[in-house]
């Protein structure tokens, strides 16, 4: 469920903040040091000044030394909205800017900030696609305990996530939404600065989270952006100040550049839905654009864990739709949303979606069949009688992690059969020895091992 909404629409060219003066600039001459010592002591970067630095440090003839000193001034100092919209469009004109003028209905995308279990995309895409409203939608590989939507969707045999853009373009344009990764030439000044920030403890800046997050997105050219920040035990931004900071600075630099945009703050103590972990995800998806989807309450959705997922994807859905024009208000979204469910289009354009990317299709129809599967499935049993008071996204992440379903390094391999699924939800009553959740692991020997993980992660109320 979703607890949060900062709201945004449409505004003119972006603004641009500028100084009388640039501190970088005397006689002609660039002077890294300055804008660094600026920065330190408080100032204001001026547009000329943050362009010319994106533009060096891209090109090679600024040292990492100084960017990691500038990253670190920002990271202290913070920025002006100006400041940051001026970094994050520096940012995404470094590489290429697709644009889809040429379609003939509107674009979308969302962007969540992560969390365990976070399979939104997934069905999110396709309803919405089948709702009239094209996505472009450029994603990332999991890291660490969170998992990636490229990930999840790679579960699926054969489904190829590296496509050039011109077959990107096709897809979206004959299926209405596509999902791929992010090429070289797309912000590439970010993905070079970010590997700086990762190990100069230079990440959680929201000025730096904000145009690494956007320079990519209004590259990728979609005329509506609606964010998904999460917050929680599971999520980056663990508090509810810092996630609605980042809300606010995201929406306000999107509509800066002139996107419609709003974002949604969401939590995330608990895994979303289910299940956790790539293959196990994508088949929760399935059920979730299925016209029979089980209603919450219901023997395969005891817990209501589906139908809060469903909710989530449906006020995220909304929003893309208002936005964007396709709808007027979010009761005519959210009728529009129905409809695509139940007459069976959402789940057809997901399967176009795969097929289009060289997987197979069948998963729409049979995921069990379809996606690997782990040679080892054991019950984690409930320790006490009781009722849950929840289940920590971060130690579920964790276990998860352990089991092979996430990467410790980028270079990792993942494990997509590998995970868990029936997590039980909060409020749900167990007796002692009931299964609490499902592990999927290669050997019995493996799944025990998370079980002290998961003793740890599952609360009881008092």
């Amino acid at each position: 469920m979703t607890n949060g909404n900062m709201g945004g629409g449409k505004t003119g060219e972006p603004g641009r903040g500028a100084t009388s003066e640039s501190a970088s600039e005397c006689g002609g001459d660039f002077v890294p040091q300055w804008i660094i010592e600026k920065k330190r002591d408080g100032g204001v970067l001026d547009d000329t000044e943050i362009r010319q630095w994106i533009k060096r440090y891209s090109d090679g003839s600024l040292p990492d030394y100084q960017m990691a000193a500038l990253a670190m001034a920002v990271f202290f100092r913070g920025m002006t909205p100006e400041e940051t919209l001026s970094l994050t469009d520096a940012m995404m004109r470094s590489g290429d800017c697709l644009s889809w003028d040429d379609l003939d209905r509107p674009t979308a995308d969302k962007h969540s900030t992560g969390g365990i279990g976070d399979k939104i995309s997934l069905p999110l895409a396709p309803l919405v696609a089948a709702c009239g409203v094209a996505v472009p939608m450029i994603s990332g590989r999991g890291l660490g305990v969170t998992g990636g939507t490229l990930d999840k969707l790679e579960s699926i045999p054969g489904y190829d996530a590296t496509l050039p853009v011109g077959r990107f373009r096709e897809i979206v344009r004959d299926v209405g939404c596509s999902i791929v990764g992010q090429t070289a030439r797309l912000a590439p000044a970010d993905r070079k600065l970010y590997a700086l920030r990762d190990v100069t403890g230079t990440v959680p800046s929201i000025p730096l989270i904000t145009a690494s997050i956007l320079s990519k997105k209004l590259a990728e050219g979609a005329g509506t952006l609606v964010f998904d920040v999460k917050c929680g035990s599971g999520a980056f931004m663990k508090t509810r100040k810092d996630a609605d900071a980042l809300a606010h600075s995201l929406v306000s630099v999107a509509r800066g550049a002139g996107r419609a945009a709003s974002a949604l703050v969401t939590p995330m103590d608990s895994p979303l839905g289910a299940a956790v972990g790539n293959a196990l995800e994508v088949a929760e998806s399935v059920r979730l654009l299925s016209a029979d989807a089980p209603p919450e309450g219901s023997e395969d959705d005891p817990d209501g864990a589906l139908a809060s997922e469903r909710e989530l994807v449906f006020s995220l859905g909304s929003e893309m739709l208002r936005l964007s024009g396709a709808a007027d208000d979010e009761a005519t979204a959210r009728a529009a949303m129905e409809t695509a469910l139940s007459s069976g289009a959402a789940l057809e354009t997901f399967a176009r979606m795969v097929a289009a990317h060289g997987g197979e299709a069948r998963v729409a129809e049979d995921p069990l069949r379809v996606l690997p599967s782990a040679p080892a499935v054991i019950d984690f049993p409930s320790p006490q009688t009781g009722t849950v008071a929840g289940a920590d996204a971060d130690l579920i992440g964790r276990a998860a992690l352990l089991l092979g379903a996430g990467r410790r390094a980028t270079s990792d391999a993942v494990d997509a059969a590998v995970g868990l699924d029936r997590i039980r939800a909060k409020g749900a009553r167990v007796a002692a020895g009931e299964p609490l959740a499902r592990v999927h692991a290669r050997s019995p020997e493996a799944a025990r091992e998370v079980f002290p993980l998961l003793r740890e992660a599952f609360r009881f109320e008092s």
